[in-house]
């Protein structure tokens, strides 16, 4: 399979992913997989903003799915590096225990680490189909 369909193929994917967590954050499907932090309380309004957001996301993971855009590319990669880092930082830096009845972050840090290593198969097939220029 040709380098840019693999890349196009998996931006899909996560686009469906995103547009799926966007709906569960809107009617408030506490899930793992779906919410990250699933077992920390949280407000409906606090869950509609990541639900608008996440949507967002699944628009521009779309994008990048239907288009070989060098630019529409790498702006997601480059969003999809800040929010890995960020959830990876939140995860360090926030105390669960205390927010909830002993809330271990384990869980979270799987999802997050399942996130990163998304991002960095999205980043070696954007990188091979680089390599292999337009028709690749």
């Amino acid at each position: 399979m040709r380098p840019t369909s693999v890349l196009r193929y998996s931006f899909f994917v996560g686009a469906i992913y995103f547009l799926v967590m966007s709906v569960a954050h809107a009617i408030g499907l506490k899930v793992p997989g779906l919410f990250i932090y699933f077992n920390i309380p949280s407000y409906v309004y606090q869950d509609l903003i990541i639900s608008a957001l996440l949507f967002g996301w699944a628009a521009f993971f779309f994008a990048a799915s239907w288009t070989s855009d060098l630019a529409v590319t790498r702006a997601t990669l480059i969003a999809g590096a800040f929010a890995v880092a960020t959830l990876t930082y939140a995860n360090l830096s926030t105390p669960f225990a205390e927010l909830t009845d002993g809330a271990r972050p384990l869980a979270f840090h799987i999802q997050v680490v399942v996130l990163g290593v998304y991002w960095v198969w999205l980043l070696v097939w954007h990188l091979l189909a680089r390599r292999r220029g337009p028709e690749g």
